[in-house]
């Protein structure tokens, strides 16, 4: 059974212990791919040394948007797009976004999101897209954007959105990815939309070091190889085999970020 994590944050201060014994167990997971989200560009030399160190770890380059207050500048445009051409491991733009909850730097967050879907039109590079609050805005600048600039590709991350905005950003064209939060028992919202996602468009994540999955759940660290319990109870749900699932999920995240699993990692 081969698993792809779709978002980690492995450059964290968390797993520098241990991140070898770490990497040991997702290969034992089945975790054949990973994608390395990025919270700021400054984290990019980082990100890039794991991936040589790790082959099979693949990474975006974006500006979060609780970042954006910060550390958006005018130069930040050249910034991504000089990094984003800079290695042919890049899969993506992001992680980006609006998050309401924390931030009210609205029209700031917006401005940087859209420069940043500009970023990733250009070069046709999918978008990693998180959204906390935000769903009404968001689907509508990417409604705006998409009838001024053409389809954008991309996916909803760590998707905790009720069935109602599942469907506007599956409307689109985007995926959908569920992280450990779909297998917390209280998360019904989150339950009902991993159920009516399409079978070609649902992905599975950590979001490690953040949210460990149940039964993980009271870890301090959440790590990749947990990704294969969010496939447990994502299968569950939509009341598949966990190897179906998983057969999916890495279909769909080899389509959406040109990933291949031809070459397998082996422990």
């Amino acid at each position: 059974m081969q698993l792809i994590d779709t978002h980690v944050h492995i450059n964290f201060d968390a797993f520098k212990p241990d991140l070898d014994a770490i990497a040991l167990r997702w290969r034992e997971a089945g975790v054949v791919r990973l994608v390395h989200s990025c919270v700021e560009p400054s984290e990019f030399d980082e990100i890039r040394s794991l991936a040589d160190r790790f082959p099979e770890l693949f990474f975006a380059v974006g500006l979060h948007p609780l970042d954006v207050e910060e550390k958006w500048s005018n130069d930040s445009v050249s910034e991504i797009l000089k990094l984003a051409q800079s290695d042919q491991r890049v899969v993506a733009i992001g992680e980006m976004g609006l998050d309401f909850f924390k931030a009210e730097n609205r029209d700031q967050q917006i401005e940087a999101f859209r420069a940043q879907l500009a970023i990733a039109k250009q070069l046709d590079l999918p978008v990693i897209i998180h959204c906390r609050d935000a769903a009404e805005t968001m689907a509508q600048v990417l409604r705006q954007f998409c009838q001024e600039h053409g389809q954008v590709k991309g996916v909803m991350h760590c998707w905790g959105g009720t069935p109602e905005e599942t469907g506007w950003f599956l409307d689109l064209g985007f995926y959908i990815s569920f992280s450990g939060t779909v297998t917390f028992k209280n998360a019904k919202q989150i339950h009902e939309s991993a159920r009516i996602v399409p079978s070609d468009r649902v992905l599975i994540e950590t979001d490690c070091p953040f949210l460990a999955p149940v039964p993980k759940r009271g870890e301090r660290r959440n790590e990749p190889s947990y990704v294969q319990y969010v496939a447990r109870q994502v299968a569950d749900l939509r009341e598949v085999s966990v190897e179906q699932l998983a057969a999916e999920t890495t279909r769909n995240a080899c389509q959406l970020f040109g990933l291949t699993v031809s070459e397998l990692v082996t422990v």
